[in-house]
């Protein structure tokens, strides 16, 4: 395969991995689907938006550089050929590598520490002290009075958040190689026409 067709490849499954962290954190946002918990009772994982930030918006940037790496280059398969843009989508896959491992310690630390809820009028992170073995024991899940279902909401959508950015960090590694030896080599679809 050559180098063009793997960026393509690669950035058509970055674009909707970046669409699915954004989504996943948007409802985070809302558990149970109501937004009446957001005033200070979301957890700090939450707010600081790994799915939104480092899985999404830094990871599109990669998948859309990485599907135009795919194409013609800017002297066609003259001189350059598709060098670069090979040479962007390096620079932009180091990027979206930094942002999908932003978004994975975000969403695996908020997991391990388990959602904030009320338990006996007391809102906190009562499952932190477990690290991660609440996991384990869905009969403390209901414990939670507030926000209902909230653990079995951000342990779904935090381990959703958590296989999406572990994508994401391979398939920005493969495009760093493939764009590394796209700018050494050119593209092999120069030859072909």
């Amino acid at each position: 395969m050559c180098t063009g067709k793997c960026a393509r490849c690669v950035g058509l499954s970055l674009i909707p991995l970046s669409l699915i962290c954004i989504v996943a954190n948007a409802l985070l946002l809302v558990p149970d689907g109501k937004t009446t918990w957001t005033n200070n009772h979301l957890s700090l994982q939450v707010w600081l938006m790994g799915g939104f930030i480092g899985g999404g918006l830094m990871v599109l940037c990669p998948g859309i550089s990485a599907v135009r790496a795919g194409g013609k280059g800017c002297c066609g398969a003259g001189c350059c050929g598709n060098r670069c843009r090979m040479l962007r989508s390096i620079f932009c896959s180091a990027f979206g590598m930094l942002g999908a491992i932003y978004c994975l310690s975000v969403s695996g630390t908020g997991l391990r520490i388990g959602p904030k809820c009320l338990i006996n009028n007391k809102w906190d992170y009562h499952f932190e002290e477990t690290s991660g073995a609440y996991l384990h024991n869905d009969t403390l899940w209901n414990m939670c009075e507030e926000p209902p279902h909230v653990v079995p909401w951000n342990v779904t959508l935090f381990s959703l958040l958590v296989v999406a950015s572990s994508l994401e960090i391979v398939l920005c590694g493969i495009q760093l190689v493939n764009a590394s030896l796209g700018v050494l080599c050119g593209d092999c679809r120069k030859k072909q026409d």
